[in-house]
């Protein structure tokens, strides 16, 4: 059923949503949620001037996420097939290229997180001597950990989930002994306010602040917005919104805060966010235990990619079965895994890993926000996305969405103030490095593309069509007896309005 692109009929689909609550948790629990709580500390705020960002950021996210999650409940379709109905049939391979280039960099950074971590954990048991740099170690993990979340992505949705299911609340116990010992044994700082020298106040504060909002704030949440129909496409339209919404997003949210405040607090005692000295330098002695929820943070999360990947492919009409493209997508983390091996400042990495990320995704979610969730928020038939290159049913090109696309970006840019220079624009340049990025590539995108496709007639034909037409009574006093041969009426003005209206989509009336 998964093979080869194609909608999920509603009766194939399940009306659980316990596997949608692991699949997002299990994404989460993973090592890179640590480093991204240690980051806001190494950026140098304090620890609840952190943590507040990250609960108030990752709320906004999470709420725009979970109407996605809603969006491919009610479509059955995959995220980047959606798009050809905003950007075109052949406009939507631009999204799904730099999609596709953007999971498998997530890929490998979820590989290359933990990479310094096992080693040190290694370094703990004695297997390795972890002054070294243990290149040859690196990489016959991250090749080992890139074969097994292969495999499992091999199998498909059904796999993903049971695999989330069984291993997350393991997980999750080790998670919790991890938090009892860090929170009540340890040395943390509670009270840490920024470094003991030079901590920052006004508006370098606030500066700081807007910058982890961007990278681990709203943007963690907003990164998430291309993958969620890729999994709940598989949910029954019979399973209540609310409980498919709360389910789904509350497994994003929950282990991101969770696993976001143990870091940033662990990040007190000594102001790193290299995993090594974050987890090993406090948590040795669990090194077993550690080391199996490092082993399974990447895992969980990249079994996700490499599937999002996969049906992102297939929307380019790449001829080829999901099964045989998750071979090619390993060996492309894998090359990517290798470049970040390299890399000489984990911060400024990530930091411009993530940064970039969040500017495509606000600018995407918001075109595609607007176009299902406002202007064509009834339409339940989807089916013509899945037509083939041609079709009269969808535009070959939408050069209003790339134009608001291309909007998007430039804002993103503009209002962008990452530790990298290149990603240093010059409106957050003049405003002393305050990053909105985020908002203004949402707001900019979205509004173009609203006020360029509002008054489309095959829009407002579509909701027209949904609606359906008004019902129409005879009251009994006028129904004609049984054995009375009535003329047939002539057609009023007002009967003929209530009419069915076409569906007009591209050139075509159906």
């Amino acid at each position: 059923m998964e093979e080869t692109l194609q909608p999920i009929p509603d009766e194939r689909r399940t009306t659980k949503v316990g596997g949608q609550f692991w699949i997002w948790a299990g994404a989460n629990i993973a090592p890179i949620n640590w480093v991204l709580g240690a980051l806001g500390i190494n950026m140098g705020l304090g620890l609840w001037d952190t943590f507040a960002v990250l609960a108030v950021g990752n709320v906004l996210g999470m709420v725009v996420f979970g109407f996605f999650v809603l969006l491919g409940q009610r479509s059955g379709v995959t995220g980047m097939v959606l798009g050809r109905g905003v950007f075109g049939r052949r406009g939507n391979y631009l999204p799904a290229l730099i999609q596709c280039t953007v999971v498998i960099g997530w890929c490998a950074v979820n590989t290359w997180i933990v990479l310094d971590l096992v080693m040190a954990l290694f370094g703990k048991i004695g297997l390795v001597d972890p002054t070294l740099t243990n290149y040859g170690w690196k990489f016959a993990v991250a090749a080992a950990v890139m074969c097994l979340q292969v495999t499992i992505a091999l199998f498909g949705y059904r796999a993903i989930s049971t695999f989330e299911r069984w291993t997350v609340p393991p997980t999750i116990a080790i998670l919790v002994a991890m938090s009892i010992a860090a929170w009540f044994f340890m040395d943390i700082d509670w009270s840490y306010a920024g470094p003991p020298t030079g901590a920052l106040t006004g508006w370098d504060r606030i500066v700081a602040m807007s910058g982890v909002m961007t990278a681990i704030g709203v943007g963690w949440g907003l990164t998430w917005l291309g993958y969620a129909s890729d999994y709940s496409r598989f949910v029954s339209t019979a399973v209540p919104r609310r409980k498919l919404y709360l389910a789904s997003a509350g497994g994003q949210i929950l282990p991101v805060l969770w696993l976001g405040l143990l870091g940033a607090t662990l990040a007190t005692t000594n102001g790193s966010v290299d995993p090594g000295q974050l987890i090993v330098d406090n948590f040795g002695a669990m090194a077993i235990p550690v080391l199996l929820l490092v082993l399974h943070g990447p895992i969980a999360t990249n079994i996700l990619n490499i599937y999002t990947f996969t049906v992102t492919l297939q929307s380019l009409d790449v001829r080829l079965g999901r099964r045989a493209i998750n071979i090619g997508v390993g060996v492309a983390a894998m090359g990517a895994v290798t470049a970040f091996v390299f890399s000489d400042d984990m911060a400024r990495s990530l930091d411009a890993w993530l940064s970039a990320c969040v500017g495509w995704t606000a600018t995407w979610g918001a075109i595609v926000g607007v176009r299902y969730f406002v202007l064509d928020r009834s339409s339940t038939d989807f089916s013509h996305h899945f037509d083939p290159v041609g079709t009269s049913r969808l535009r070959d090109v939408d050069w209003r969405a790339l134009a608001a696309f291309g909007t998007g970006l430039v804002s993103a840019w503009l209002f962008m103030h990452g530790m990298v220079p290149v990603l240093q624009g010059p409106v957050s340049d003049a405003l002393h490095g305050l990053d909105l990025s985020w908002l203004a590539a949402g707001l900019s995108s979205g509004t173009v593309y609203y006020l360029l496709t509002r008054k489309d007639p095959a829009l407002r034909a579509s909701v027209a069509v949904a609606a359906g037409p008004a019902p129409t009574t005879t009251p009994a006093s006028t129904t004609a007896p049984a054995s009375t041969t009535a003329p047939a009426p002539t057609p009023s003005r007002a009967a003929s309005s209530r009419r069915p209206r076409k569906l007009i989509l591209g050139h075509r009336a159906v």
